[in-house]
């Protein structure tokens, strides 16, 4: 269970961040000064430290310090008001994974929370793997291979070290990068990766989903804006530039952005300055950006749906990401790998994979590729009650991947294994089965058919983007 600090001179805050975030599967500690939080970090570690910048004995400055020089593996969380948010990116800069603004909203806390702790990780592992091996010398030309954790394994199939001397050639260089690929392939972690092997390490890195932005709020999420400059507009907002500003800003579904706002991008990548809205006084920008999308750029700019000089500021070097079922043996070395960090997660101590599930798993098409998988087994090995994954404890349109007609690529070995490995009953005779099957399968092809666009499943499904994840969700496509 990953273990929360919370640092708040205000109790009924701490007290109510401490009730949800419990509720959330977190142990969670609280202090109501500096040096009670201090006094709790001698005594317990702690994955996490959520502080408020001002605090009666100290500041958030003055606690970033002291616990990044004691405690290097617990990342760190300012809680601030809307008047201290040019401080808070400050901290930022030096060392903290990120700051969130009261008032607090609950949906807003636990993203920020689960991919602070995930980067705390994946910043521990590259530690790890840097001592494990026999020190050596390297000139600063040379590049480290800080693979991170989560959806970004070191593979031995061809597509993936491919992709691995792609990311070495191009981290040390400022070039803006595309990352293409299916849904699901792990384009953010490369990105992430890619910044971690850069000269800008240890400056921020700010990941921006494009695809859930509305028109109307992509100017400010980009820019940000002034307090005042529109209704609505309650207090100062910083941008996601300017809170990228000396490290890297990587954009996801950058498709799915409007005409317009592309335009501004153009401007700001060109001229390489911001201005939020509401406001006169420009900001001189370095900030390198990584892009990401699953759809094909090109047929959007004969389309007229993508600036094509916006494309080629962007598009300096390109990488592509194999889907999971181009990657051969890497499948189970993943497999394994996910294994291993479920078992951590849940305590638990599954240590294989039944013959039947491997031959499963390798010919399984896996459209919703490493995230697809790594929810596969994070599922089974909570459903596990022995030390081997069965093919019972597999997903219904996993275990009858054949049956149920996707593309079936087994041998007849592989389909009778299956049969013989899962102890369901035929499920074509329930209606109820029947229905969440046809369901599912018809989500699956219509994000096929779009590859993987969520916003555009959305749409031709006829739902809203929020049901759509919901319903992946529950197929493991999510």
């Amino acid at each position: 269970m990953k273990k929360i600090l919370i640092i708040d001179d205000e109790v009924n805050v701490g007290l109510l961040l401490s009730k949800f975030l419990t509720r959330n599967g977190f142990e969670v500690s609280t202090a109501a000064n500096g040096s009670a939080g201090m006094e709790c970090l001698k005594k317990e570690e702690y994955d996490l430290v959520l502080c408020d910048f001002r605090l009666e004995d100290t500041d958030g400055r003055e606690m970033l310090k002291s616990i990044k020089s004691l405690y290097p593996k617990t990342g760190v969380i300012i809680i601030t008001g809307y008047s201290d948010i040019k401080m808070a990116v400050e901290l930022i800069k030096m060392g903290a994974y990120d700051y969130i603004t009261k008032p607090l909203y609950p949906d807003e806390i636990l993203n920020t929370i689960t991919k602070a702790i995930e980067t705390q990780y994946a910043l521990q592992e590259i530690a790890a793997n840097d001592y494990s091996t026999p020190a050596k010398v390297t000139s600063s030309k040379e590049i480290k291979k800080q693979i991170l954790t989560g959806e970004f394994v070191v593979g031995t199939s061809k597509a993936s070290k491919e992709l691995y001397r792609q990311i070495e050639l191009v981290s040390p260089t400022n070039y803006s990068v595309i990352i293409l690929g299916e849904s699901g392939t792990g384009k953010e972690s490369v990105a992430k990766s890619i910044h971690m092997n850069s000269q800008r390490a240890n400056q921020p890195f700010v990941a921006m989903d494009c695809g859930s932005l509305t028109k109307e709020l992509a100017a400010s999420e980009f820019f940000g804006h002034e307090k005042g400059s529109f209704t609505g507009a309650l207090y100062t907002k910083i941008g996601h530039f300017e809170m990228a500003n000396g490290g890297t800003l990587f954009l996801d579904e950058v498709g799915n952005l409007s005409y317009e706002i592309q335009a501004a991008l153009l401007r700001t990548v060109q001229e390489r300055k911001v201005k939020r809205i509401g406001s006169t006084k420009e900001i001189d920008l370095d900030v390198r950006i990584i892009i990401a999308t699953n759809e094909n750029l090109q047929e959007g700019i004969n389309k007229g749906r993508f600036r094509e000089d916006l494309y080629h500021r962007f598009n300096e070097f390109s990488i592509y990401m194999p889907p999971l079922r181009e990657r051969g043996n890497d499948i189970m070395m993943l497999a394994e790998h996910f294994l291993k960090v479920a078992n951590q997660e849940l305590d638990r101590n599954v240590s294989s994979f039944s013959p039947d599930v491997i031959d499963c798993f390798m010919n399984y098409r896996w459209q919703g590729n490493i995230r697809e998988l790594k929810n596969v087994v994070r599922r089974a090995t909570l459903l596990t009650e022995g030390n081997e994954i069965t093919m019972k404890v597999l997903p219904l349109e996993i275990s009858n991947y054949r049956v149920s007609g996707f593309e079936p690529a087994m041998s007849s070995s592989s389909a009778s294994a299956i049969s013989a490995g899962s102890d369901a009953k035929e499920p074509k005779h329930d209606l109820k089965n029947a229905a969440l099957g046809a369901e599912h399968e018809t989500i699956l092809r219509v994000l096929r058919e779009v590859n993987f666009n969520k916003t555009k499943a959305a749409e031709i499904l006829n739902i809203d983007r929020k049901t759509l994840y919901n319903k992946m969700k529950a197929i493991n496509l999510k």
